[in-house]
């Protein structure tokens, strides 16, 4: 069963794009809301000479928990583990979660199936682990924001066994579609950049963490070639279709998919707000739950404001649904 939830707003927000947030995420996490513990830092996995790390933040009271998988956002070629937005990893602690946030290889000098293999590799990890990190191996859910909704989302179909539960802010399930394959007008009308200059920020080593404005101008490069899809994933989405579908959660579903909340804008000038649509049509087609949370008018990355009584209204949802297939006891 699918619910499409619409969330009325006043004003519309002007908000950064993706690309400018990405070199000051970190900055804004802390700035909204009040600190959270400090985390304990284990590493995960050691691959290609790197060492990728997990902070792992515990509520009070200590116990078995539940527990939250979180991945960043960053069109999966910046972002950091650290740029969790700190006022919703205070409420998913003060709501009784261990949440567990991840850095994971970056593209392009990763392509999308070692990026997959971390995250796949985590949740393993999570599950071997239970006992020392004091989580229920059985009722883990997976959080991701934008290029990490994606990767949730991705989790629903390459996990054994499934998460308990999905919540991707505004992601996307298609990598196929025309809105990340073709030129992008709205980047198109940015400053142009070149293959030079793109180029020149891309590595030879594998990397965990990026961010600033070198960083942004790739993925403005990328969106203006519509050469992301074939950059993440090293294949071409013309002649490598049938493979790159496989990378593509909107057309893999079916009713065995974990329920899943969707939170989108209806005016996100990054992500296409029908991408969330479309996710949530093919949960519906498959009989699986979801539920869609439409924030009118709202940007990518909405959920920066949280100041804004709808922001605040959607994640009441968010960890209501969480709270309903992780702690159906609790409510």
């Amino acid at each position: 069963m699918c619910i499409l939830r619409f969330r009325r707003v006043g004003a519309t927000l002007a908000v950064l794009h993706w690309v400018a947030l990405a070199s000051s995420s970190i900055l804004m996490a802390q700035v909204a809301g009040e600190p959270a513990p400090a985390p304990r830092s284990l590493t995960y996995r050691t691959v290609d000479g790197l060492s990728l790390e997990a902070d792992v933040y515990r509520p009070a009271g200590g116990g078995t928990t539940p527990a939250l998988l979180y991945l960043h956002g960053g069109a999966l070629i910046m972002g950091m583990r650290h740029s969790i937005r700190r006022w919703q990893l205070s409420r998913y602690l003060e709501r009784g979660y261990t949440v567990v946030v991840i850095d994971y290889r970056l593209a392009p000098e990763t392509k999308l199936p070692g990026i997959l293999d971390d995250v796949r590799q985590a949740y393993a990890w999570m599950r071997s682990e239970s006992g020392t990190l004091g989580i229920d191996p059985r009722r883990i859910g997976v959080v991701g924001h934008s290029a990490g909704g994606y990767l949730a989302l991705m989790c629903g179909e390459m996990l054994a066994p499934p998460p308990a539960a999905i919540v991707a802010f505004y992601g996307y399930g298609d990598i196929l579609g025309r809105w990340c394959t073709e030129p992008d007008s709205g980047f198109l009308a940015q400053p142009r950049v070149t293959k030079a200059e793109a180029d020149s920020v891309i590595g030879t080593m594998p990397i965990s963490e990026a961010s600033g404005s070198a960083r942004g101008r790739l993925y403005t490069y990328m969106r203006q070639q519509g050469s992301w899809p074939r950059t993440v994933t090293g294949m071409d989405p013309v002649t490598q279709a049938t493979t790159l579908r496989r990378y593509s959660p909107a057309l893999q579903v079916t009713h065995h998919y974990p329920a899943t909340m969707l939170l989108h804008g209806s005016s996100d000038t990054d992500v296409p707000y029908q991408q969330s649509v479309e996710m949530r049509d093919a949960l519906a087609r498959a009989h699986a739950h979801c539920e869609l949370v439409t924030l009118t008018g709202k940007d990518h990355g909405f959920d920066f404001d949280v100041q804004d009584p709808e922001v605040q209204a959607a994640f009441d949802r968010v960890l209501a649904f969480l709270d309903g297939h992780l702690r159906p006891h609790a409510r």
